[in-house]
């Protein structure tokens, strides 16, 4: 399971992930310059210890390296929560307590994701959820005690 990235590693690998391209150390120190003075060894160690961890591939382009990501920003975010919520000692209170936290907007990107997941089959075959009746509202499903449709 991936650590969560540090300030700087996030700021490089966000560009690693916005190009979606094999990216020299130069191109992030320019870009990342425009934000903060950092030096050109700073970024080569950071786009070394991030290629050591496995977060990017290298490949040899004449003196230098060309950084490719491995994977996508959205596995990193998922392979996160997924980390988070795998440790929690009750992991459906934790799940209300982040959908409880999510916008509208967010909301709406879960459902359709979970319609994504469970494809057009799933979806429409999938049985209405009951709502929860109060216990005295609920007739004992015992079928001894049972009556007929004709009252016996």
């Amino acid at each position: 399971m991936p650590r969560p990235l540090g300030e700087l590693e996030d700021a490089v690998m966000t560009r690693v992930w916005k190009w979606n391209r094999p990216v020299t150390v130069r191109e992030v120190l320019e870009d990342l310059q425009q934000e903060r003075s950092i030096a050109y060894t700073t970024v080569m160690t950071v786009l070394d210890n991030l290629h050591q961890k496995g977060w990017v591939r290298r490949e040899a382009e004449g003196r230098a390296y060309r950084y490719e990501a491995v994977s996508t920003r959205a596995a990193y975010a998922a392979a996160l929560m997924n980390d988070a919520w795998s440790q929690s000692d009750n992991p459906a209170a934790a799940l209300v307590a982040f959908f409880g936290m999510m916008s509208e907007e967010q909301r709406q990107a879960l459902r359709d994701a979970v319609r994504i997941v469970q494809g057009p089959e799933e979806t429409r075959e999938a049985p209405a959820v009951r709502q929860q009746e109060p216990p005295e509202a609920r007739q004992e499903e015992n079928p001894g005690s049972a009556r007929d449709a004709d009252g016996r």
